[in-house]
């Protein structure tokens, strides 16, 4: 059986995620059989997920000045980046929210560069959602860095919907990526956001260094811990990190890297994130779409610019995707 028997057997037609060494075959596919993994990856995200297309916005709390050593972010402040410590207050979030809201997003997410919260910053996030929640129709996703389960639960009664740990890589990678802290840390804080109630957002960056056979690991990951979301990120090398001189991930690989996680996870939002623009441009970036991603972060990311949030909703209307709604 070929890996496009399999895709279309497996993915599409049983909800089924393919094993790590399907997963080695698809990212090694031709390019003619990546047409056809692409569609099938398609069909499969239309059957198990919907035609909706989920809009995010991301703010960041508290940029720069953290104290881990993951060697892609400019926001770690052991490496001699040009980003610096910087914190937004509660009125300018509000407005962030406002204005993420507006463009038919559904989804805010609030992120701090930190190892984990400290009781100042819960309170600052505490008084946030709920200034948030007030005057603005939209769902709240946090990321906060390494939780305890007590922190988790407080988020949960805060208001805070979801919560964002990405795991970043295969795990057999990781100590290529990060050495603060290990790949178990990160999977024991999303045992406490899932023990809590809150829904698990966890994915990672493409294009560190890693195998295929390690992207296809990472992946097999990831389905085994049935995220709720999968945020796709395309390394975009910062000046002044440890993966400054790491070339850009080409689009064919791209490309097949959204069409395995999306045979890997049938159900699952699959989220275009960071890096989408350098690895894919406007062209990739709707095959994308239409080859197994189901979800975007609109605007600006944390420490790069993104596309303008109404350039990207007039391309979901452009190829006939409906904006999810609230």
């Amino acid at each position: 059986m070929t890996i496009i028997d399999i895709a279309r057997n497996k993915a599409l037609e049983q909800g089924q995620g393919l094993n790590q060494d399907e997963l080695v075959q698809v990212l090694r596919c031709s390019d003619d059989e990546l047409k056809m993994l692409a569609d099938i990856a398609h069909q499969t995200r239309l059957q198990w997920c919907g035609p909706d297309v989920s809009v995010e916005g991301i703010i960041s709390i508290k940029t720069g000045g953290c104290p881990e050593d993951c060697h892609f972010c400019s926001q770690s402040g052991l490496f001699e980046s040009p980003v610096r410590a910087v914190r937004l207050n509660i009125e300018e979030l509000v407005e962030a929210a406002r204005k993420t809201a507006k463009t038919g997003a559904t989804e805010f997410c609030i992120v701090a560069a930190v190892k984990g919260p400290d009781e100042g910053l819960l309170a600052q996030v505490e008084q946030a959602i709920a200034a948030i929640l007030d005057e603005v129709d939209i769902e709240i996703s946090v990321s906060l860095g390494t939780l305890t389960r007590e922190q988790a639960k407080r988020l949960k009664d805060m208001g805070a919907q979801r919560y964002n740990h990405n795991l970043e890589t295969a795990r057999s990678f990781f100590p290529q990526v990060v050495t603060t802290h290990s790949w178990e840390e990160r999977r024991r804080t999303l045992d406490y956001v899932r023990e809590a109630g809150m829904e698990v957002c966890c994915g990672g960056i493409i294009g560190m260094g890693e195998t295929l056979e390690q992207r296809a690991e990472f992946a097999s990951q990831l389905a085994d811990i049935e995220p709720c979301e999968v945020p796709m990120n395309f390394l975009d090398p910062r000046p002044g990190t440890p993966f400054a001189q790491r070339p850009l991930v080409p689009m064919g690989e791209a490309l097949r890297a959204v069409a395995a996680f999306r045979l890997a996870m049938p159900s699952t939002t699959l989220r275009f994130a960071g890096g989408r623009e350098l690895a894919l441009g406007d062209d990739g970036t709707e095959r994308g779409l239409l080859g197994g991603i189901n979800a975007i972060i609109a605007g600006n990311y944390l420490t790069t610019l993104g596309r303008r949030i109404e350039k990207d909703v007039d391309m979901l209307g452009r190829i006939d995707l409906p904006i999810k709604a609230l």
